[in-house]
């Protein structure tokens, strides 16, 4: 999508060329059912620069300071941004072998998981030194906490609970609306007492109950990124990060070249 020669695994390239199809099938599935969700709208933003060449899978606030994690094989990190201005401050290149996906903190301990290499990989928050290296088994997709467990997406409909010192799963929550289920839950973000979840290919943000299930919001993201930086290498909307400090939302995507400071409201 950047236009430069990445080297990736077959598997990797088959699910790629399934993706392709994930816009068209999410609309379908997702946008039928009908609830009592409640809907939200974009009330500001403040435009922030982001490093284009962050394919971002992890966003995410801790002590006031911002973090994130990128995918792509032999591009996959995990840094500290400047929630000011964008700027990397630090940043840790992961091993060539793994596709980083979605991150969060939980005790110190930064968790970052892998696509298709089952393999949870912990650091130190403040020092970024690499700390343990936790398997499961499946794909990883996005992560959460809730300040107990670890909260998994792995593309489906189901979230997994897991414990944060070994990864082993507790217990599953299968995300519903309309009576149907919503499939390929991606990045998440704990705001609340809520799962908040991008779904990959929508431009909307799916609000879940952690005990039911069901999506008891969306949040209207169309539009967020302007028009004027459309391209041909940006990518789907990707990124929720919750700043306690002010009650805002930082929204971004894969290779945006922009990330949004946003408030929200009752559509």
């Amino acid at each position: 999508m950047t236009g430069r020669k990445i080297l990736i695994p077959a598997a990797a390239l088959l699910a790629a060329a399934v993706f392709t199809g994930f816009a068209s099938r999410v609309h379908s599935s997702t946008a039928v059912p009908q609830s009592d969700a409640v809907r939200y709208e974009i009330a500001s933003k403040e435009e922030i620069r982001h490093d284009l060449s962050a394919y971002t899978q992890g966003l995410f606030f801790h002590d006031g300071k911002l973090y994130e994690s990128t995918g792509q094989y032999g591009e996959s990190s995990f840094r500290e941004v400047d929630p000011a201005t964008g700027k990397v401050l630090r940043k840790e290149v992961l091993p060539q072998e793994y596709f980083g996906e979605g991150s969060c903190v939980l005790d110190g301990r930064a968790y970052i998981l892998t696509w298709y290499e089952q393999t949870c990989l912990v650091y130190d928050i403040a020092s970024f030194t690499k700390l343990a290296e936790l398997p499961y088994q499946g794909q990883g997709w996005g992560l959460t906490t809730d300040g107990r467990s670890l909260i998994m997406s792995d593309g489906s409909s189901v979230l997994s609970f897991r414990d944060p010192m070994t990864f082993a799963e507790q217990r599953t929550l299968t995300v519903m609306e309309g009576g149907r289920e919503v499939p390929y839950i991606n990045e998440l973000e704990y705001i609340g007492g809520k799962i908040w979840a991008n779904v990959y290919g929508l431009d909307e943000i799916f609000i879940i109950d952690p005990v039911s299930g069901q999506v008891a919001g969306r949040v209207d993201c169309r539009g967020l990124l302007d028009a004027e930086y459309r391209t041909r290498a940006v990518d789907v909307l990707n990124g929720i990060a919750w700043n306690p400090a002010d009650s805002t939302l930082y929204l971004t995507g894969k290779y945006w070249p922009r990330m949004y400071k946003v408030t929200i409201r009752p559509r």
